[in-house]
């Protein structure tokens, strides 16, 4: 089967034949030549210099007074702001007020279970987490190492232990909640913190020696080498419950809720994990605004790496060592998540995970997560850059950091480096003055809205519309663009509009018909594309720029604030940045707020906004087809597919040779009968798609799917119903793959 909008041209639009399912759209009304009298003049709207990059760092003693024993976690609780709590590997927790020059006659000690506690190898108390309703709830949560029984050198507890005064927990009160044996007094992992679902997560290693000799992290009945998630808000005797949408939770079994056993019978699934494929997770948290896991997992002998922890995921230790293939020169990429980066041991060689920053003393580095080395003291951030990637930053060399072993994050954001052998609490603080930040912090400062009525576009943007829109959780949108006076627009030979320097395009996202979100996609004086979010105030009165992604519920549903680095991770380079705006999606009539209803495309070269005239009429131009248009199906699915699936998957920049634009002939697309190279989820015989059976189609699995499996990856926490029951319908209508 052909896709009837290709052709051995490539593109339509520079004057090869048209294939006649191609006709002009609507009858237009005809109110002035181009809708417009002229081209309106845009002197506000223009891009301006963008926030404050990187910001280099120092690092200070935050309580000059105070050494601790091995500290591994500092923390403080909103019920609870004027006391802070250490505890330390040798198993104590302290208490002290808030306050920089306490003393060791402030400290208290909260808890003591030292005579519990194995420091063999790796091992030690090694993790902390109140109850979010602390205090109401007066639980406090341990993970640690006791000595082992029998062939075992170690064993993780888990246990919860109860506060009578809200400050000090009492050792007999212990409820042993999981247990698990050690093989190895290395790779215990041992963080733990509750999510924003209130389920407790314990990250644990592979059980230890070198290169995980019991094939541990990628077994499935084990949890070594894993990220655990419990429900502990149940009845003691019960030990924990496993929430019911655990990838395993339906057909898996809790290993550990009695039993000690590190190994359970082959082809058992333990129902408590969430993640696998880790080596050692040391140390890891969750960004609550956009409720993020970020974990650093320590590698064997070359590489670190950072991870971003989703339900399901496979992170591929011990086939993969950060991007590498491990112990082979090959190794296959199906089923592994790559990590968001790895770096050599030239820059040091033990990840310590940390924080997303969310401060505010060192405004270059809001939203970005903070991380280090325990061997070299280095301090990193993660900064996305200009093409959907990650840069991993140094913002301190390191000194003063000692062994980096941990991180501890306050209520007001800011990030505390933990040195575990100085026994020092530090703090980040700015390296000289904080770099201005001038770019708008509200939408009615950009100079593309009204000043005094942000819900009113400036003089300067243009609206259009889109014939196949991007999915975005049911959102109405509206859409308008800008370019500086004086500037035109380069039309690429695929149809895309390649903007100048100084553009600004617009999105206003509305659920129940109120405004939710306004994304400013902008491309700054040096070229490069960026994203920013601003988040409309109850009275839409006016909308606020945000620091970084972040969720938030909107009547029923909950929509996802995309962080900077995710807007560049689907407005890819290959796609020209805007998606939108291109020839194929707007060749539509569309009705002018002036009351002309023309072409979009037409009405943009009348208006000289092009920097060379299009060779071809509207007829004679490609059109992407609406999902419910009265086009045939092969071209609504193409069309869907192009707009929501291409931006990544074309021209082999995706996982895989797949390419999905529309105008590529159906054989060229490398999706019929080709077995997917980024896991076959499961699926006996999977194709990425498969003529005439969608339950064996990748494709299919991907776009119904709301766990790691979910393509587009980001932004998304609905499905589209209509447009996955279309690509099924497509897949369905398949009777061979063409020749």
């Amino acid at each position: 089967m052909r896709f009837l909008l290709a052709s051995v041209c490539a593109v339509l639009w520079l004057g090869c034949p048209a294939p006649s399912v191609i006709d002009a759209g609507e009858p237009e009304v005809d109110a002035g030549p181009f809708a417009y009298d002229a081209r309106p003049g845009n002197p506000t709207c223009v891009a301006p210099a963008p926030p404050p990059g990187r910001s280099a760092v120092a690092v200070e003693r935050a309580f000059p007074n105070l050494i601790f024993n091995g500290p591994l976690g500092l923390f403080q609780n909103a019920g609870q702001p004027e006391r802070l709590y250490v505890f330390e590997r040798g198993g104590r927790v302290l208490s002290f007020p808030n306050d920089q020059d306490a003393g060791p006659g402030d400290l208290t000690v909260a808890l003591d279970i030292a005579g519990r506690v194995s420091g063999s190898g790796e091992g030690g108390l090694l993790g902390l987490a109140f109850h979010p309703r602390w205090p109401a709830t007066a639980e406090v949560f341990v993970s640690y190492t006791a000595p082992g029984v029998g062939n075992s050198p170690l064993r993780t507890t888990l246990s919860r232990f109860k506060s009578s005064d809200g400050r000090t927990f009492d050792p007999a009160s212990e409820e042993k909640l999981f247990e698990l044996d050690q093989p190895y007094t290395n790779h215990n992992g041992g963080n733990i913190a509750f999510g924003p679902d209130g389920f407790l997560y314990l990250g644990l290693g592979d059980g230890g020696s070198g290169g995980d000799p019991g094939n541990r992290s990628q077994r499935l009945n084990t949890n070594l080498g894993k990220m655990l998630r419990l429900d502990v808000n149940v009845p003691f005797a019960e030990r924990f419950r496993v929430p019911i949408d655990n990838p395993y939770a339906l057909d898996g079994t809790p290993c550990n809720r009695r039993d000690a056993t590190a190994d359970q019978p082959a082809g058992l699934r333990c129902a408590e994990i969430y993640a696998s494929g880790l080596r050692n997770p040391w140390r890891w948290s969750f960004d609550l605004p956009s409720g993020e896991l970020w974990l650093g997992d320590v590698g064997q002998n070359a590489l670190e790496e950072v991870d971003r922890i989703v339900r399901g995921g496979n992170y591929g230790w011990n086939v993969r060592e950060g991007l590498s293939c491990y112990g082979v020169a090959t190794c296959p990429r199906v089923g592994f998540i790559d990590p968001v980066i790895d770096y050599t041991h030239a820059e040091g060689a033990s990840v310590t995970g940390g924080f997303v920053y969310r401060g505010t003393k060192i405004p270059g580095l809001a939203g970005r997560f903070i991380y280090g080395d325990a061997v070299s003291g280095r301090v990193f951030a993660l900064e996305p850059t200009s093409d959907g990637a990650w840069r991993h930053t140094t913002l301190y060399v390191g000194g003063t950091t000692g062994v980096l072993a941990s991180f501890g994050q306050l209520l007001d954001g800011e990030v505390y480096p933990l040195d575990l052998v100085g026994g020092r609490i530090n703090k980040l603080v700015p390296m000289g003055a904080p770099m201005p930040d001038t770019f708008p912090q509200k939408l009615s400062q950009t100079g593309c809205f009204d000043a005094a009525d942000p819900k009113v576009p400036g003089p300067g943007l243009i609206p259009y519309e889109l014939n196949a829109p991007f999915w975005s959780d049911g959102a109405r949108k509206e859409r308008h663009f800008a370019i500086p006076d004086g500037t035109t627009i380069n039309v690429l030979p695929d149809g895309d509009f390649d903007l100048p320097a100084g553009s600004v395009v617009a999105k206003t996202f509305f659920l129940n018909e109120r405004r939710v979100e306004t994304r400013l996609f902008m491309r700054h004086a040096d070229g490069a594309w960026a994203g920013y979010s601003y988040e409309w105030n109850d009275d839409e009165t006016d909308a606020t720029l945000l620091p970084a992604g972040k969720t938030k519920k909107v009547g029923e549903q909950t929509w996802v604030f995309p962080s900077r680095a995710q807007c560049l991770q689907c407005h890819t380079a290959a796609a020209g940045r805007t998606l939108g705006l291109e020839v194929a999606q707007l060749n539509r009539p569309y009705r002018y707020p002036m009351g002309a209803t023309r072409n979009e495309v037409t009405v943009l070269e009348g208006l000289g906004f092009f920097s060379a005239p299009l060779t071809s009429t509207p007829e004679r131009r490609p059109k992407l087809e609406p999902l419910l248009g009265s086009g045939t199906l092969e071209l609504r699915a193409r069309s869907w597919l192009h707009t929501n699936c291409s931006p990544c998957h074309r021209a082999g920049m995706g996982q895989g040779p797949a390419d999905f634009r529309h105008w590529l002939p159906f054989k060229d697309t490398h999706t019929c009968d080709v077995a997917p190279e980024n896991g076959d989820l499961g699926v006996a015989g999977a194709r990425l798609i498969k003529p005439g059976v969608p339950l064996q189609s990748v494709v299919s699995r991907r776009v119904h799917a709301l766990d790691s499996a979910r393509m587009p990856p980001v932004g998304s926490l609905v499905v589209d119903a209509a447009g996955a029951d279309l690509i099924d319908e497509w897949i369905s209508s398949l009777t061979t793959c063409p020749q």
